[in-house]
């Protein structure tokens, strides 16, 4: 019984995590600026993955995964590699903080928050991930966010843009 509640929370959460993301962020953002955030969404998600991938690749800090080290089958699915970071937590803190940005929705937020840190706790008690590994998606994540700041796109469009003629 305690083998199917953390597979559960380790992999079958990540459904309704994904669906109350997409009910939010397209049936909750509405507006002039919808296609701002989406763009902005967009390019949090593409620097989270890219960031996640490159420092995956240049530092892991254990080469074997937890189920690994004790000798016993894991909890829940996983992929052939060390797992830092971890790729559920990342899209877990990446779509809470996507509708946190797109919706300003407190409950929404707090759901999806609710949702991933039992996710997170599911993926470190099936022994796939380290609570290291779920820091560093967390923090990456909080990283990417930065498009999210309206400086970005100023700074950005000072130095890429091109000024109209006069």
């Amino acid at each position: 019984m305690e083998q199917t509640i953390v597979k559960i929370l380790a992999d079958w959460l990540m459904i309704p995590l994904i669906l109350v993301a997409l009910y939010s962020l397209f049936w909750k953002v509405s507006g002039p600026k919808r296609y701002d955030r989406y763009t902005r969404v967009f390019m949090a998600g593409i620097t989270s993955y890219i960031l996640a991938k490159f420092i995956g690749t240049a530092w892991q800090p254990e080469q074997l995964r937890p189920f690994e080290e004790v000798g016993v089958h894991p909890g829940a699915a996983y992929l052939n590699n060390p797992g830092f970071p971890s790729d559920h937590a990342l899209l877990g803190f990446f779509l809470t903080m996507a509708v946190w940005y797109c919706t300003r929705n407190r409950m929404l937020t707090v759901v999806m928050a609710i949702l991933t840190i039992l996710m997170c706790t599911g993926r470190v008690l099936a022994l796939v991930h380290t609570p290291l590994d779920i820091a560093g998606s967390l923090v990456i994540t909080a990283v990417s966010t930065l498009w999210y700041r309206a400086y970005v796109k100023v700074r950005l469009h000072r130095l890429v843009g091109k000024r109209a003629k006069s």
